[in-house]
């Protein structure tokens, strides 16, 4: 496994036949995902990180634009976070993640989906021009949050996978775990109201307590220094910022 982040001059690390692949960096979100599916369902697998800024030359001979997540396992490379975690939990039937009845099934994939409108509601809290303060943070959250919120109170679960995490609740968390990161920015706490999305609030206490979770947690301050570097247009140092 490569701890550092591989960038050009490097080379692929030598591969262990019948082990799979990971092509990651430690804070990307949707590495993290992946990752989280991994660990879940005891897969064993190593990880080469990647620095994205500086993208070494053999690598774009397994994913030609130089994203991550990629997985390799023997001859075949799959990308896509989404595709990439129902792939494993497909072909890697122990510790199943999604719900066996097929109607179920596809109910979890619908809500992933739902998935991606807070993700763009945490990105333009972050990134965007539009979201001066903390009030106007809060109000693009929670447009994005709410349905997220009341599916979970629908299912009447601690979790969206049930008693525990399952496929729905780690595509969601790496999102949950970097939210803190808007808060860095405002320099100040976010002001939720008690009855602002308690049920996803809740959830979000209890992840913490997730053995995948708690093994891969980094937390909001290392995302948010990466962030500010993007805001600044400058070049993060990934293996400083984690080392720091």
């Amino acid at each position: 496994m490569s701890s550092s982040h591989l960038s050009k001059g490097s080379v692929e690390p030598p591969r262990q036949d019948g082990l799979l692949r990971l092509f990651s960096m430690q804070l990307c979100p949707f590495a993290h995902r992946v990752k989280l599916v991994l660990k879940a369902k005891q897969i064993p697998h190593d990880i080469v990180n990647i620095n994205l800024m500086v993208k070494p030359e053999w690598y774009l001979q397994i994913h030609p634009e130089g994203k991550v997540p990629a997985l390799v396992h023997g001859e075949k490379v799959v990308v896509e976070s989404l595709d990439i975690c129902d792939y494993l939990d497909e072909n890697f039937p122990e510790n199943p993640l999604y719900p066996v009845e097929p109607a179920l099934k596809q109910k979890d994939k619908e809500v992933i989906q739902k998935i991606s409108t807070a993700v763009e509601a945490f990105n333009k809290c972050l990134f965007g021009n539009e979201v001066h303060t903390p009030d106007e943070a809060v109000t693009v959250l929670l447009e994005a949050l709410q349905p997220l919120n009341d599916e979970l109170s629908n299912r009447g679960t601690a979790f969206f996978g049930g008693d525990k995490p399952k496929m729905v609740d780690y595509m969601f968390w790496p999102w949950a775990e970097r939210v803190g990161s808007i808060a860095l920015k405002f320099e100040q706490k976010l002001p939720f109201l008690d009855n602002h999305i308690p049920v996803l609030l809740k959830w979000r206490k209890d992840m913490r307590n997730d053995p995948a979770v708690t093994e891969l947690y980094v937390g909001p301050k290392a995302f948010w220094k990466v962030a500010e570097c993007k805001i600044r247009n400058e070049i993060p140092d990934y293996d400083s910022i984690l080392c720091a």
